[in-house]
């Protein structure tokens, strides 16, 4: 079996761990590789490593270290096929949604090829007073900590790690223990065929006790992390007391509203895609699909009819259309939700906590599920599920559906609506307390150029990940002068 190494000053380097796990392909449960957690002094030269290749990567001219992201482009570009595969296998997402993140990861490091030459530039003002003139220049601060979950293994790193490296900082970066294996390809393409000087990048494997080793040390100047909302709140408390920057992700409760005027038939694959996508492993999947007045019956009728329709399999066969979730942890943990909503009174109209998938009967699959006529105050509504479960629940108009939205949970990642009513879309998007919108849109993602919103219990911090990391990255530098 495969034991993973840590990678720390442009070496691959065997791990001194006490502590070692396994990660799984979810699609058969078998074993891929063995995870040694870190111990302090390695996480401790991986630091040091990093901060030593601070001064001469700060000093690199844009162009060359602009350069350096160019040629990661043509690797992960070169390697596509090759990243989602292991993307997929790890992870159990299908391979389509695989090909999705690398190209999403791919379009980052496209992003911040262009802030090197735009948004990384400072300002001036010549006679500011007399004969004084003022600039500002965003100057690189040194070592950050990117610690990335389970279900996005290069995609979420890559939402800071290029805007990082062409700013001029260097990173540590700490791959989620149940996925980690995708990260650990694409460091080994990196060493093979970019080449980055010792110390820009370096990579450790672990746990909650490697997190607070990075996070705590004194050469480390900031953390970004994406999560679950307990640990996003103690990563937040955390680098609060040690005077570190932040920028954090949490959990999402995301709800899906149609309006009596949508059109279903069209409405219904992007329902189904939100709710079931990436086995509803992700902090924009629809949650709670919320129906408006009279149009409830149609709705909840087509949509269990498409997700009944969904085949369910092995991450890499051709024809699943969703796979299994990434753990059987988190299958057992699915399923006990599910069983506490039926136990509180939802009425199952899809239960798919019996899925067999033949070929694979040791694989961690579950079928969609749908759960129908719940109220607001059931626990199945308001908490994080993270796997392939909707709730449904009928409200009489869209101030109700809106007043749901913004009071039912805390989190604030994404809410979509559907509708034909341009003034309905308006009254929603301004009034709703979440971070990215959807209209006639399942999975509001957005682009590498905007930031990734979220409020409440869904983000902790000021600047958001993607381009907004180019200030979370840089602190300003005013310079006043008089000859």
């Amino acid at each position: 079996m495969k034991s993973l190494r840590y990678y720390i000053d442009a070496n691959w380097v065997e791990p001194k761990a006490v502590e070692v796990h396994e990660t799984y392909n979810p699609s058969t449960g078998d074993s891929l590789a063995t995870v040694p957690y870190a111990r302090k002094d390695q996480v401790e030269d991986a630091i040091v490593s990093a901060n030593r290749a601070f001064e001469s990567w700060s000093n690199l001219a844009m162009t060359t270290r602009v350069k350096y992201l160019f040629a990661m482009q043509r690797a992960m570009e070169r390697h596509a096929d090759e990243l989602a595969q292991a993307n997929s296998e790890n992870h159990g997402k299908t391979l389509a949604e695989s090909q999705g993140d690398i190209q999403r990861a791919i379009e980052n490091v496209e992003c911040a090829i262009g802030v090197g030459y735009t948004l990384a530039k400072g300002d001036n003002q010549d006679q500011i007073a007399s004969s004084i003139d003022e600039m500002m220049v965003k100057e690189p601060l040194g070592v950050f900590g990117i610690i990335s979950p389970f279900n996005f293994p290069i995609m979420i790193p890559f939402w800071f790690i290029p805007y990082a490296l062409v700013l001029g900082d260097t990173v540590v970066v700490k791959p989620s223990e149940i996925t980690p294996v995708p990260m650990q390809r694409v460091v080994e393409i990196f060493h093979d065929e970019v080449g980055l000087p010792p110390g820009v990048l370096n990579m450790i494997h672990g746990g909650k006790d490697v997190v607070e080793s990075i996070i705590s040390h004194d050469l480390v100047r900031g953390v970004a992390f994406v999560g679950s909302t307990p640990v996003a709140k103690l990563v937040y408390r955390v680098a609060g007391e040690y005077g570190k920057r932040a920028l954090v992700n949490g959990g999402a409760k995301n709800s899906i509203v149609v309006m009596p005027d949508a059109h279903i038939p069209n409405a219904i694959s992007s329902i189904v895609s939100s709710f079931f996508g990436n086995a509803g492993q992700r902090c924009l999947a629809g949650s709670n699909l919320v129906t408006v007045g009279k149009v409830h019956h149609e709705a909840v009728q087509k949509f269990v009819t498409a997700a009944s329709a969904l085949k369910v399999g092995h991450a890499l066969d051709k024809g699943t259309e969703m796979g299994p979730v990434v753990t059987a942890p988190a299958k057992q943990k699915i399923m006990e939700a599910i069983e506490e909503g039926a136990r509180e009174g939802g009425e199952l109209v899809l239960d798919g906590r019996h899925a067999r998938v033949p070929d694979h009967p040791n694989g961690f699959y579950l079928n969609p599920t749908i759960m129908d006529n719940l109220s607001k105050d059931m626990r199945i509504v308001k908490q994080e599920i993270f796997g392939p479960v909707a709730g449904v629940i009928q409200v009489d108009d869209l101030d109700s559906a809106i007043d749901f939205v913004n009071s039912n949970t805390n989190y604030g990642n994404m809410a979509s609506i559907f509708t034909s009513s341009g003034g309905a879309a308006r009254e929603f998007r301004r009034r709703v307390d979440a971070g990215n919108i959807g209209i006639n849109i399942g999975v509001a993602a957005p682009a590498a150029n905007f930031p990734f919103g979220g409020r409440r219990d869904s983000f902790f911090g000021v600047l958001h990940a993607q381009i907004d990391t180019v200030d979370f990255f840089t602190d300003k530098k005013v310079i006043i002068s008089k000859w």
